[in-house]
């Protein structure tokens, strides 16, 4: 049977799993394996592996290829597998076609290493790396890959370009991307992709962006499940009260160390129990008053959670 198309099968919580590292730094495909199925099995819509909490930036194209090979074994045809690539043009294409040999989905097309280009330089950055490719491309917008609406409405056209993952957060621009496309007739998946989007997801449901990326769902996938429920169903106190409790809290433990996003989340990882190791250089370890903090945090809201029996 042929698998539906990718655009078709993204939707629910969309799981970034962290990469697994054992203790002499290598990658560890056997608890990277373990990690991805129990988020898999806790009810993930779809596993990025391999993308910006996936560390992609510290992976050898060796030990990509291998790892959205495990995540692929992991999911087991249940859910789609996405795997990032980025770099510049050339690379990417090579992680693509690694990605595509590894059995994966589609590819989330991370910003171009270190330039900052034009909208020319950016259209024809994705442009070729969805031509070099069979498979389906979502563009990640953020930091030095900030995307017009023309540019945008371009993407949308290309074939092979399905999705855009904003990580900006300026609302006023995804409300010009997603009424350009629109007008257009045409079709572009849009993704909140922000570190933590929760904090956000009422404001992009507003403009009609109601999918996204959930990094607490790494950790306490009960907690990201029990939002987004409440967010689907219109529980606004619910949504509200995790947002007030630990959502925001979140995002302000995240904003106190560089690399938060990352270390932060893959520390908790640990001490929920899965043993993934710790970040690979540059990134840092969090300090352990701050890990200590989140699972509090993790606690409070868990309570929360449980008295209103949601």
């Amino acid at each position: 049977m042929t698998p539906a198309p990718l655009a078709d099968r993204l939707d629910g919580l969309l799981f970034f799993p962290v990469t697994a590292f054992a203790p002499d730094g290598s990658v560890d495909l056997d608890a990277f394996r373990a990690h991805v199925r129990a988020g898999v099995d806790a009810g993930a819509g779809a596993v990025f592996a391999c993308c910006g909490t996936g560390e992609f930036h510290a992976l050898a194209p060796e030990e990509f290829r291998d790892c959205v090979a495990a995540a692929v074994e992991a999911a087991g045809g249940r859910v789609p597998v996405v795997a990032g690539t980025g770099y510049g043009t050339a690379l990417a294409v090579r992680y693509a076609r690694l990605a595509e040999v590894a059995g994966a989905d589609g590819l989330l097309a991370l910003p171009p290493y270190l330039v900052v280009a034009d909208q020319a330089g950016l259209l024809r950055h994705y442009t070729e790396l969805a031509a070099a490719t069979p498979l389906d491309v979502i563009v990640y917008q953020r930091d030095n890959a900030v995307l017009t609406p023309g540019t945008a409405v371009a993407l949308a056209r290309t074939d092979g370009i399905i999705g855009l993952k904003d990580g900006v957060g300026d609302l006023g621009l995804m409300q010009r991307i997603v009424s350009a496309v629109r007008s257009e007739g045409l079709g572009l998946l849009c993704f909140n992709g922000l570190p933590t989007a929760e904090l956000t997801a009422t404001a992009y449901r507003g403009i009609g962006v109601t999918r996204y990326s959930s990094a607490a769902f790494c950790f306490a996938p009960d907690l990201a499940l029990a939002f987004h429920r409440a967010l689907t169903t219109g529980d606004d106190t619910m949504a509200d009260r995790l947002v007030d409790v630990f959502y925001r809290p979140l995002v302000e433990l995240r904003d106190k160390g560089r690399g938060y996003a990352v270390s932060l989340v893959k520390a908790a990882v640990r001490e929920g129990g899965q043993d993934v190791g710790g970040v690979r250089p540059p990134l840092s370890e969090p300090a352990p008053e701050h890990v200590e903090e989140l699972l509090r945090l993790v606690a409070r809201a868990r309570r929360l959670v449980r008295e209103a029996g949601a």
